[in-house]
């Protein structure tokens, strides 16, 4: 990423841990991978028959994998709310709305959510996507306890969409990554123990029903909220939706903590280099790198 793409001291992936990946298992490769290019702008970085990774400039962010046993998960699992694609600036969002207006991509929603912009739609198989840019930091209010503000207020399109440069789209820009991961579980309480207790997150902010972890002060690098999915049981093999997701570690000292969390706990892992594997409490893989 450039210079003019990144703050390397607010920047979501430049804090100690950060979402790096997300990996989806579809019933239908071709044409959800068709999807994640023409209407999302990643570049397919590395294809076999059963799978696909897309990125941008090079930088892995999205793998979808199909299988023989790939069976569609109740709307209700535990699971993806959305994978959020985090833009350079407002300047790309507004490209990249103006790409989906022309190409009449039905969204699911738009918020401004102070600390954000954001526009939400589904893929075709229904996993939730969020593209965002983030405000300044300046912009941000945090309250005495550290946490930060976030609302869910209207998102004027009409007005991001006026402003946007009209000069064709071409894909995501040098510097889109994941900012955040959002996810359907099955207890709050359980998330908090697990992304805070577990992990070392800090929570930064709470809805009813939905709690935001994040590292570095960021807004939120995972969320849970229990909205479609309070109670459910886990996950099971095979499931369509996340199979999978990394948070990567700047700092190994953080990484190192939270493992000893997870053996502590006599939580089962699975070690390969630096990447530690482990299904956590909803039926979820996580991988956690350095």
């Amino acid at each position: 990423m450039t210079d003019a793409t990144t703050d390397t001291s607010t920047h979501a992936v430049d804090m100690p841990a950060f979402v790096d990946h997300s990996h989806l298992t579809v019933v239908d490769l071709p044409m959800t991978s068709a999807f994640y290019q023409q209407v999302m702008g990643l570049t397919v970085l590395d294809s076999a028959a059963s799978g696909e990774t897309l990125g941008v400039a090079g930088r892995p962010l999205l793998t979808l994998s199909t299988g023989s046993n790939a069976a569609r998960a109740p709307r209700n699992a535990p699971g993806l709310f959305h994978t959020a694609f985090l833009v350079p600036d407002r300047k790309e969002l507004g490209r990249w709305l103006a790409h989906a207006a022309h190409n009449n991509v039905q969204l699911t929603g738009a918020s401004d959510h102070l600390v954000s912009e954001a526009i939400y739609l589904d893929d075709p198989e229904g996993n939730g996507i969020e593209i965002y840019r983030d405000r300044d930091r300046s912009e941000w209010t945090y309250v005495p306890d550290g946490t930060v503000k976030m609302a869910t207020n209207r998102l004027d399109l009409q007005a991001l969409y006026d402003e946007a440069p009209k000069d064709g789209w071409t894909g995501q820009e040098n510097g889109t990554v994941i900012g955040h991961i959002h996810l359907q579980v099955s207890d709050i309480p359980e998330a908090n123990a697990f992304f805070n207790g577990v992990l070392g997150l800090d929570i930064m902010t709470t809805y009813p029903g939905a709690s935001f972890f994040a590292t570095g002060k960021y807004h939120h690098h995972v969320a849970a909220n229990v909205w479609n999915s309070r109670g459910q049981p886990k996950r099971q093999n095979g499931m369509t939706g996340l199979a999978d997701y990394t948070i990567r570690f700047n700092d190994k000292a953080k990484l190192d903590a939270a493992v000893a969390k997870l053996d502590e706990l006599s939580l089962a892992t699975t070690r390969s280099g630096d990447t530690v594997s482990l299904v956590d409490p909803w039926g979820i893989g996580l991988k956690l790198s350095a």
